[in-house]
């Protein structure tokens, strides 16, 4: 007994093993969460702090009679392109005993550029979203590490589906993601080219009608046609 103390036995290295790993699942697949107890019953009364923290917050106000110009918040770039989780998870228990891979460091903007140039090469913007089926659109759009491409509202879904970050393509996990506006921009190109297409139409059949009230034909029963309906209202 007195040889072994200090030294931590082979049951407690299993034990500590075994709550690793149960950490580790439990963070894979998103249920940490989940509560044993109420949370209806273990929640405390919100009335006194609410009530504390507005006499905290509340402040006089002097009126000068002068008028401000009020400052709304500043419009962002709306194609403005961004990463959702800049930062990495925390490790888990498992990751830090060796037990699992420590998730990536986050892309750079070099290596995010290369997966982009990629994904423009695949064409995966103008192909339908690989989840549901349907054109991108203006709808929010998704890159993630793996160079996949899917809707936002889609890829979120499908996670929730399957308690699981992996992609519905390849299977990777601990991927990155990145909100780019690619297919929108395509949508918009494609919209004005079709606008103009409408537009150009028009334009040339309505030149192509004054053409035809203005020249005539070479056919001789639609030339003498042509030359009645210009002499009729004067042989009545």
């Amino acid at each position: 007994m007195l040889k072994n103390k200090g030294h931590p036995s082979r049951r407690d290295n299993l034990a500590v093993t075994a709550v690793a790993l149960q950490d580790h699942i439990l963070h894979d697949l998103q249920l940490r969460n989940l509560s044993v107890a109420d949370p209806s019953k273990t929640r405390a009364p919100k009335g006194e702090n609410t009530s504390r923290s507005l006499k905290r917050n509340t402040k006089a106000v002097i009126d000068t009679g002068l008028q401000k110009t009020p400052q709304g918040p500043k419009e962002e770039d709306p194609e403005k392109e961004y990463v959702l989780d800049p930062k990495p998870p925390p490790l888990t228990l498992a990751q830090r005993l060796g037990l699992f891979e420590p998730p990536p460091p986050p892309l750079s903007a070099e290596e995010w550029g290369s997966v982009k140039q990629r994904s423009v090469s695949q064409g995966d913007s103008m192909q339908p979203c690989p989840i549901c089926k349907e054109e991108f659109q203006l709808r929010p759009q998704v890159l993630l590490s793996c160079s996949h491409v899917f809707h936002r509202a889609c890829l979120q879904a499908f996670e929730r589906f399957a308690s699981k970050k992996t992609c519905p393509l390849c299977r990777k996990s601990q991927y990155q993601t990145r909100v780019i506006h690619d297919a929108a921009r395509l949508f918009k190109a494609t919209c004005a080219t079709r606008i103009q297409a409408c537009w150009r139409g028009h334009v040339v059949r309505t030149w192509y009608r004054d053409l035809r009230r203005t020249r005539p034909p070479t056919d001789p029963k639609l030339r003498r046609r042509f030359f009645e309906e210009k002499s009729w209202p004067f042989t009545s």
